[in-house]
């Protein structure tokens, strides 16, 4: 029996509203008690002094790669969650764009088998919108929802179809499924960065802020006729927030999700050809950022993802071109949000854990992201102030593709706790 008793934390847990210096104890897998002076005594309860620190519920990752099947030589479930528990995640959702393709029946319980024998996080698989992400015909939405996806979408590319977007909405909501959009004109979206000074200045293809706009505008309208749920993926630009803020105030049910990167970083980041900043959507101006921001602010946008995408060295160091879209996100994504959003004042520490947990959970529908007493014990222990410098050969991931190598950046995760268990300890993984 795992009995643990954390004593004199900050906890903030979002979904009940709590935010006060309690106790929690934990037995097995399960959060028994929630409350003040909490008093357990035996040989066997670990007690944990949270004192100046902050004990939150676990983090929840609702777009992530964890690239198996296929592709194990950049990422795979064993690793990935590692990451992922190293920067506080107790759950993460992964996407179908592996290979093969999260298309069917097979390929899902693949995915979880392999999670329950080797994850030291949950994970929740994705299902495609269409088989093989080819846009031509749709999945088995149904059989890929009993057989235990949260969500479908054919993230990394665009549906095309209106016909087949539409199509897809309809079937989701009979099944209560989000539809995650990878919301993109493809025909406008086929240079390496974002369109500007900047592009001009390198001498590289542009990306068009009209490429994902005009895209959000059409699932906006599909969402509205069919009445669906929809998820708007890695919301980059200034024109996407102000779209989605007017279809929430019609009553749309419109949802969606930026990354740190589009809160933290500009297009300049390329500058010197780096690619470690080049990925999709790529990353856009002063204004867009002060635009994401904003909408984090005001709650046009819901959810904080990290779009862990990680590559093989072999894959970025190449011609600016030729390189990968895509960064790892695990082991960064909570000192981002402290260091661009709470420790600048435009969002609480409250607000920027309900948005990397509790909100995606509610989103995917997973019964995640609370520390409600009766529910699964998936915590994170958080030191808000501890600095650290970023240095990727200490990441946990199998890939070291970031832009953030030597930043000094607050926020570090003291304990992962996920089902009862330690997974980190005192910043060490187990």
């Amino acid at each position: 029996m795992m009995r643990i008793l954390i004593k004199n934390g900050r906890v903030i847990d979002p979904a009940n509203g709590i935010d006060g210096i309690l106790d929690i104890y934990i037995e097995n897998e399960t959060i028994e008690e929630v409350g003040s002076n909490l008093d357990y005594s035996g040989a066997d309860i670990e007690q944990i002094d949270a004192s100046g620190k902050i004990v939150a519920p676990g983090l929840v990752d609702m777009h992530c790669h964890l690239r198996e099947p296929g592709q194990e030589y950049k990422e795979d479930i064993e690793t990935g969650t590692q990451s992922a528990a190293m920067g506080g995640f107790t759950s993460v959702a992964c996407m179908p764009n592996t290979d093969p393709v999260v298309d069917n029946i097979t390929v899902v319980e693949y995915i979880k088998s392999k999670a329950a024998s080797s994850a030291c996080v949950n994970v929740f698989p994705i299902g495609a919108i269409t088989k093989g992400l080819k846009g031509e015909e749709l999945a088995e939405i149904g059989k890929l929802k009993f057989a235990g996806v949260v969500g479908i979408s054919d993230d990394g590319r665009p549906v095309r179809s209106p016909v087949l977007m539409r199509n897809a909405l309809e079937y989701a909501k009979t099944f209560d499924t989000p539809v995650i959009s990878h919301c993109e004109v493809a025909e406008l979206a086929e240079g390496s960065m974002n369109e500007g000074y900047v592009s001009t200045l390198l001498g590289l293809k542009g990306i068009s802020r009209a490429a994902e706009e005009i895209m959000v505008a059409r699932d906006i309208i599909l969402a509205k006729y069919t009445g669906a749920s929809l998820h708007i993926a890695h919301v980059s630009t200034k024109g996407s927030v102000e779209l989605i803020r007017q279809a929430k105030k019609e009553g749309v049910n419109v949802t969606c999700e930026t990354c740190p990167h589009y809160f933290s970083l500009t297009e300049n980041a390329v500058m010197g050809y780096n690619t470690n900043a080049k990925m999709n959507p790529p990353l856009r101006t002063e204004a867009d950022v002060e635009a994401i921001i904003e909408g984090l602010s005001d709650d046009t946008i819901d959810a904080i993802a990290t779009d862990h995408a990680p590559h093989h060295e072999d894959e970025k160091n190449c011609e600016f071109d030729r390189a990968l879209n895509g960064i790892v996100g695990f082991e960064t994504a909570l000192s981002l949000g402290i260091e661009y959003l709470v420790k600048t004042k435009k969002l609480t520490i409250e607000r920027l854990i309900n948005k990397m947990s509790y909100a995606p959970a509610r989103i995917l529908g997973i019964n995640k992201g609370t520390l409600s007493e009766g529910k699964n014990a998936d915590i994170v222990i958080i030191d808000e102030n501890k600095q650290r410098i970023i240095d990727k050969n200490s990441f946990y991931s199998k890939s070291k593709n970031t832009p953030y190598h030597g930043y000094k950046l607050s926020g570090t995760v003291e304990y992962t706790i996920v089902g009862g268990k330690f997974a980190v300890r005192e910043g060490i993984l187990i």
